[in-house]
């Protein structure tokens, strides 16, 4: 592999963004692909495929060979809410593959020994979410069912571009909710990415049902949506 594109590579990996390595295996060689290249690019369908999935592939195009090494960041689980949920979800997310954490300024319910195998952040989203750097490769969920809490959650959420945001209540509770988050200035269509009532509807009743229903929301959102299809900030 040539420098320059090692440390494209590297440069992409520290800043958690998505990117292709395409190798020609007639010629060798090499160029690296990034989401916002797809279009342009002569695999991009193949390549978008295989950043969906989050996994290497080898691809044929007019009788040729090309190898796709995918590049993506760890997807994140970012849960608001220390909750009856959260506790049925946070078994779920790990053998899943997420990495979930779990913010809750009540400090009651944000303990590890509620949650022992799972990252507890007693604080308040406002707090934690800007240093997180939360992006595209992070779905939140908001379970408190507290404005106080959730809202700043959903602000930062969709100012962030994160693939998936959620958020427990009825629909008149997210009527009230949707009133809030456009007297702060959000458009019809950026509440519209959030996912009220939350989870794929399955009938869910109990806690641990309704986890079943968000991560496989979730999931869904992460593999069957474009993702991936990032546009330069």
């Amino acid at each position: 592999m040539k420098r320059a594109l090692l440390e494209q590579l590297n440069a992409a990996r520290q800043e958690r963004r998505a990117a292709v390595l395409v190798t020609a295996l007639e010629s060798g060689d090499q160029r690296l692909v990034t989401p916002d290249m797809l279009g342009t690019d002569l695999l991009g369908d193949e390549i978008d495929a295989a950043l969906r999935a989050g996994k290497s592939r080898l691809v044929e195009q007019e009788g040729k060979s090309f190898f796709l090494t995918v590049q993506v960041p760890p997807v994140r689980l970012v849960v608001i809410g220390a909750v009856h949920i959260s506790q049925a979800l946070a078994p779920m997310a790990k053998l899943a593959g997420f990495d979930m954490v779990i913010v809750d300024p009540r400090t009651a319910f944000a303990t590890p020994e509620r949650f022992p195998d799972v990252q507890v952040i007693a604080e308040w989203p406002e707090t934690v979410l800007p240093p997180m750097k939360i992006d595209r490769y992070t779905a939140i969920c908001c379970f408190t069912h507290d404005p106080k809490i959730d809202d700043p959650a959903l602000e930062q959420a969709l100012r962030a571009q994160c693939f998936y945001v959620g958020a427990l209540g009825s629909r008149k509770t997210h009527a009230k909710r949707v009133e809030r988050l456009e007297a702060k200035g959000f458009t019809p269509d950026d509440i519209a990415r959030i996912r009220a009532p939350i989870g794929l509807d399955i009938g869910a009743v109990t806690p641990t049902e309704i986890a079943v229903s968000v991560l496989g929301e979730v999931i869904l959102a992460l593999r069957k949506k474009p993702l991936r299809m990032e546009t330069p900030a």
